[in-house]
């Protein structure tokens, strides 16, 4: 991914910058006979759509990027759409999915850190780096990121999967969990899936991360192998689970996603030693 992360925008910004813009965690975008894109031309105030101060993104491809919060939804001009960024995934190059995705949680956290978390005064951004900074306490907040373990749990050629009541119909993942504080990796992967599905895991193989804007996660992938336990769910968490064969996989997330890349890797490893 060719993006250079920055803060502080050029005084003489070149060419038409792209424009991540959201209104109420929808993405704005053009929709015309080409498909679905990300705005882009050089003054967004030209698209005569209120909004805040944009924050600058930095650059993908040479080509500035910035973010921007709308104040209300409509009336939109012709051919634009606000979309749900979930939905983005599949229709947008992942490169600028994951852009979008800075785009949200910086977004987020501006809106969530107008005043002072100590002395509840307004703050003012930071000159140089990406923070909130109060002028009467000198406080300063820095965009928050929550980690957050996504295990593929395996038994020879059997994966273990399950769903929540907020997945759609017929949708298997795998587990997750948020770090709590003072846990490990490793420490959160065995409390959450002893909690959420009651066994045992052993053999932990780190694999990948991803950014997850829902609102400012970061999905910590691993490989676990099964080493005991029975299958008990926690009933508020878990709507289903089960051990799926490599060959018979329920709907499984899309690609882009993590959860899609541990499994299909993983199955890609046992079909070329014979599983199939």
């Amino acid at each position: 991914m060719e993006f250079i992360p920055g803060v502080i925008a050029p005084e003489d910004v070149q060419g038409d910058p792209i424009w991540f813009a959201f209104y109420q965690g929808k993405l704005l975008m053009v929709q015309d006979q080409h498909g679905l894109s990300v705005p882009q031309i050089d003054k967004f105030d030209l698209l005569g759509l209120a909004h805040d101060e944009p924050h600058y993104l930095g650059e993908w491809q040479t080509t500035h990027c910035f973010a921007v919060a709308l104040r209300e939804e409509a009336p939109l001009p012709p051919h634009f759409v606000l979309h749900d960024l979930r939905r983005v995934a599949m229709m947008i190059d992942p490169n600028l999915f994951t852009i979008a995705g800075k785009a949200r949680q910086v977004l987020e956290w501006d809106r969530n850190h107008q005043y002072c978390g100590r002395c509840g005064t307004r703050t003012l951004a930071h000159d140089r780096d990406r923070a909130k900074q109060c002028p009467q306490c000198g406080h300063t907040q820095y965009p928050r990121i929550s980690p957050c373990i996504i295990v593929l749990v395996t038994k020879g050629d059997e994966v273990l999967l399950a769903r929540s009541s907020g997945f759609p119909p017929g949708m298997f993942s795998t587990l997750a969990g948020f770090v709590e504080p003072g846990e490990t990796l490793e420490m959160a992967i065995h409390r959450e899936i002893a909690e959420e599905v009651g066994v045992k895991v052993t053999n932990l193989e780190y694999m990948g991360s991803q950014p997850w804007p829902f609102p400012h996660s970061l999905m910590i992938g691993f490989h676990a192998e099964y080493a005991g336990g029975e299958l008990v769910l926690e009933d508020d968490e878990i709507e289903e689970a089960g051990w799926w064969s490599i060959n018979q996989l329920p709907m499984i997330p899309p690609r882009g996603s993590i959860s899609h890349e541990l499994i299909a890797t993983y199955v890609k490893k046992m079909s070329s030693q014979g599983f199939n």
